[in-house]
C-alpha cells in the first residue's frame, strides 16, 4: 500500500490553511490498503509548497517508502499560518471503523463508516457501542446519529461478513473511542440585586452559560419560566427584567438555553424569589391627636320635621318633646332668678344691714 503526497501551490491568507485527506473521516483515522491523497489547500500564488509526513522519508521510489506508523503532517513555510496536524494511522486489518475527523460536539451529526480491505463487498454489517449491537445485521456500511448527546460517547466498532473475494467469515474492527464534547454548560439563573427584593423595587434575571471556544460563533436562545408558566420564549437576550416587583412575583423561576435548531436544550436549577412586602405602621405607631370638645348634636332639619309630620305617632312624640323643652326652659328661668336674688343677699353690704 502506497501513500502519495500531492503538493499544490498555496499562499498565506487570513484563515488557517486546511489539510484535507480524502476518504479519511477519523482524526487518527485508519487507512485500509487504499491510495490516499493529502492536499495542501489555499489560494494559489506561491512558487513552492511542501506537504510532509513527519518521521517518514520520501525516497522517490515507487517500491519504497511504505508508511507503517502514525505521523503528523504540516506545512513548511516560514511566516505562514499552519493547519492543525492531521494524525494518520495505517492499518492492515481486514476491517476498520472510521469516525469524525474533527472534534464532535453535542447536537452534531455523528457518522461512522465500516471500511473493508480494498473496499471488498461486505454483508451482515453490525455496529456496536460498548459491545452492544446498535441494530440488526444489514447491508449498510454507514451508521449515523442525527444529534449526538454526551451520553453517546463511548467505544464503537463494527463487524461484517466478507463476500468473495475475502476470508468469507465474519471479521471485527478494533474499537474506536468517540468523545462527544459539551457544547455549553447547563445555565445558572441569577437574580440581581437580590433574590429577596423589596416590594416596588426592580429585579433582573440572568440566564448564565458559556459556549465552547471552538463553537463560540454559535447562537443560543433563552426562555424564562415561573411556576410552570412561560415568561419569555426563545429570545436572544439572556436577561429578563422585572421593573417593579410585588408579592405576586414571588415563586420558583428557572431558565432554558437552547440551540437555534433546538437539538440541544438545557435548563437551570430553580431559583426561589421572595418579595418582601413593605411594612405598614401599626395602631400603636399611628400618631394620635388630643380629643377636642364633643360637637353638639345637630338639631332636626326642616326636611326631617316635614317628613316626620306625615306620621301621626312621630308627630305626637315631637309635640311632647317640644312641651318638655318649654318646661325645662321655664324651670331654668326660675333658677336664674333665684340665683340672682341669692347673689344680692350674699353681698357684703347686705350682710352688715342684716346684722343691724
Amino acid at each position: 500500500m502506497k501513500l502519495s503526497c500531492v503538493p499544490i501551490e498555496w499562499a498565506l491568507y487570513i484563515c488557517p490553511a486546511v489539510l484535507l485527506a480524502t476518504q479519511m473521516l477519523l482524526a487518527g483515522c485508519h487507512v485500509a490498503a487504499s491510495l490516499e491523497t493529502l492536499k495542501c489547500e489555499g489560494p494559489i500564488s506561491a512558487e513552492h509548497s511542501s506537504c510532509q509526513a513527519a518521521a517518514a522519508e520520501d525516497k522517490g521510489d515507487e517500491d519504497d517508502g511504505d508508511m507503517t506508523h502514525s505521523s503528523e503532517a504540516g506545512f513548511q513555510f516560514k511566516g505562514y499560518t499552519f493547519s492543525k496536524p492531521f494524525h494518520l494511522i495505517v492499518s492492515y486489518d481486514w476491517l476498520i471503523l472510521q469516525g469524525p475527523a474533527t472534534s464532535i460536539f453535542e447536537g452534531d451529526t455523528l457518522v461512522l463508516h465500516c471500511r473493508a480491505w480494498q473496499d471488498w463487498p461486505l454483508t451482515q454489517v453490525i455496529f456496536y457501542r460498548e459491545g452492544s449491537a446498535l441494530g440488526p445485521p444489514g447491508p449498510k456500511r454507514e451508521f449515523s446519529i442525527t444529534a449526538v448527546q454526551k451520553s453517546d460517547s463511548g467505544h464503537y466498532h463494527c463487524s461484517g461478513i466478507f463476500r468473495s473475494p475475502g476470508p468469507g467469515s465474519r471479521e471485527t474492527a478494533s474499537p474506536v473511542a468517540v468523545t462527544v464534547q459539551e457544547l455549553f454548560a447547563a445555565p445558572i439563573l441569577k437574580a440581581s440585586p437580590s433574590s429577596e427584593p423589596q416590594e416596588g423595587g426592580s429585579v433582573t434575571l440572568s440566564c448564565q452559560t458559556k459556549l465552547s471556544l471552538q463553537r463560540s460563533a454559535s447562537r443560543l436562545l433563552f426562555s424564562f419560566y415561573k411556576d410552570g408558566r412561560s415568561l419569555s420564549i426563545r429570545g436572544v437576550s439572556s436577561e429578563l427584567q422585572i421593573p417593579k416587583v410585588s408579592e405576586e412575583h414571588s415563586g420558583s423561576y428557572w431558565c432554558e438555553a437552547a440551540t437555534e435548531d433546538r437539538h440541544i436544550s438545557k435548563q437551570s436549577p430553580q431559583l426561589e424569589i421572595r418579595v418582601e412586602a413593605l411594612q405598614k405602621p401599626t395602631a400603636s405607631e399611628t400618631p394620635t391627636e388630643a380629643p377636642g370638645p364633643l360637637p353638639s348634636p345637630p338639631g332636626p332639619s326642616s326636611e326631617q320635621l316635614r317628613f316626620s309630620s306625615s306620621d301621626p305617632h312621630l308627630r305626637q312624640q315631637i309635640h311632647l318633646l317640644l312641651k318638655q323643652m318649654q318646661d325645662v326652659r321655664v324651670l331654668l328661668g326660675h333658677l336664674v332668678m333665684e340665683l340672682r336674688d341669692l347673689s344680692v343677699y350674699l353681698k357684703p353690704g347686705t350682710t352688715k344691714v342684716a346684722d343691724k
